[in-house]
């Protein structure tokens, strides 16, 4: 059986995999409390399962429209204008089965193989998968905990290339609940005109967005400038129909166009009765938005009250979303390395399901990794770790099997000859020979260390690095 070269490298979503253990240990009788999947517990509000019902007893069953119903387009440009006062076409909108799919065929449908997209992190784990199934290239601007996990035109431009064709901006953000306000998202859409990169934002949370923080959504230069921006959003979230699979883009009306006929060939219309769900929901009485929101930062700030009073971890306090991104590193140490067997523990001990985050804190690119200065991780997990003080960046980097891999794919995908263990057998040589040249002193602007961090705690390896840097200091 052959398994495609796209798709071998692919890791399965942490949030869903937790997800799925916690389900597998009460399916056995265990009681088990999960936060690990991003949906609302708000049963779906009343007046929108009313008009599913009713959709089927009226036996609206069939196919519809590839992009969606007539109505339901209209609706989503309906409520651009209710809570933005802009006017959205019908024919700029597309609804497609989620967030994910929308985010899948906008991808499909706006960069070419080898574009590079900007991905400000910490980012939600699906988005560089959905690049990378495009094609395209990950590049990752990393934000800090100082910066408000927000990232500044400036960081943009430091990354930018002239391969350099969109940027993905997650605002309410998850997982870290930041929320860019007015001036800083128009100066983000500002530089991105000037550099002729294309702007997808993802505001999917825009409703649940905590006083005194207002939303601010890019429609307003979509308005302006439909070319150069498209925004994703949907009701999963803040209408708590995660089940009922219902997202949509607003774009220029020639990417909805390559979108619907992308979308025509792979799963058609979505869900005819969750279509007029999603129509109830945006045309209908919209109480229930504030109720939800009330609700939700009632339960952060109690949270947060609770958080501030423990010694082993922090947290900075989330202006949107329902996420708290909280920092554990005090909490490795021992049989406990990183985030991710914390969270094995939390589940096998405590029976609490929470997700790592060190898939939305670093991402394993080794194209980063190699043309920057500082430490390599030899594709090994390191939790969180960021050192946001420390004048030194940590990257992890993938093995020399899986770079081949996707090395092997980017060729095929240009018409290239490529001969995978070729590219292997040449990676590997040249991780050999990094390694050897580590054993010798360095320069941190000049080359990377490799550590190996299989066998310690994150406060070793937090010890050796900073020792490491010492003397490299003084070698300089």
């Amino acid at each position: 059986m052959q398994i495609s070269e796209r798709v071998r490298t692919m890791k399965p979503s942490l949030t869903l995999s937790v997800n799925t253990r916690a389900m597998e240990l009460r399916a056995q009788g265990i009681q088990v409390t999960s936060l690990a999947v991003g949906e609302p517990d708000f049963p779906t509000p009343k007046h929108i399962c009313e008009a599913a019902k009713a959709a089927i007893d009226a036996n609206f069953c069939r196919y519809t429209a590839v992009p969606g119903i007539p109505e339901l387009r209209a609706a989503v440009g309906g409520y651009f204008k209710k809570f933005y006062g802009e006017d959205i076409a019908p024919e700029c909108t597309i609804v497609s089965a989620g967030g994910k799919h929308a985010l899948y065929n906008f991808m499909q449908a706006s960069i070419n193989p080898g574009d590079e997209v900007l991905l400000p992190a910490p980012y939600w784990v699906s988005y560089p998968y959905t690049i990378q199934l495009a094609g395209g290239v990950p590049v990752i601007v990393q934000a800090s905990l100082e910066q408000g996990f927000k990232v500044t035109p400036e960081m943009l431009d430091a990354k930018c290339t002239d391969k350099t064709k969109l940027l993905v901006l997650n605002t309410p953000s998850n997982p870290t609940g930041a929320v860019y306000n007015a001036e800083e998202l128009a100066a983000i859409l500002d530089w991105a005109d000037s550099r002729d990169v294309y702007v997808l934002t993802d505001e999917i949370y825009d409703q649940l967005v905590f006083a005194p923080a207002k939303m601010a959504s890019a429609v307003h230069h979509f308005a302006k400038n439909p070319e150069k921006v498209a925004i994703l959003n949907g009701v999963s979230k803040s209408f708590a129909m995660t089940g009922w699979r219902v997202g949509y883009v607003v774009a220029h009306p020639e990417i909805i166009k390559k979108m619907s006929s992308m979308q025509g060939h792979c799963t058609s219309n979505i869900c005819s009765i969750s279509q007029k769900a999603a129509l109830a929901g945006l045309t209908g009485p919209l109480d229930f938005l504030g109720e939800m929101r009330n609700a939700f930062q009632r339960r952060r700030d109690l949270a947060m009250d609770i958080i501030n009073g423990w010694d082993f971890a922090s947290c900075p306090c989330p202006d949107g979303a329902f996420y708290l991104f909280v920092d554990v590193r005090k909490c490795f140490g021992g049989t406990v390395k990183n985030s991710t067997e914390l969270c094995t523990w939390l589940l096998d001990k405590a029976r609490v399901a929470v997700v790592p985050g060190v898939r939305a804190a670093l991402f394993a690119l080794q194209k980063n990794a190699a043309r920057l200065p500082g430490l390599v991780a030899d594709g090994r997990d390191m939790g969180t770790v960021v050192f946001p003080e420390a004048p030194l960046k940590v990257f992890m980097t993938a093995t020399a099997r899986v770079r081949a891999e996707r090395r092997y794919c980017q060729l095929l995908e240009r018409g290239e000859t490529a001969d995978l263990e070729a590219l292997t057998a040449d990676l590997e040589e040249r991780d050999r020979r990094d390694s050897q040249r580590a054993t010798a002193p360095l320069k941190p602007a000049e080359d990377a260390r490799l550590l190996d961090t299989s066998y310690m705690g994150i406060e070793e390896v937090v010890k050796k690095v900073l020792e490491w840097w010492d003397e490299t200091k003084k070698l300089s």
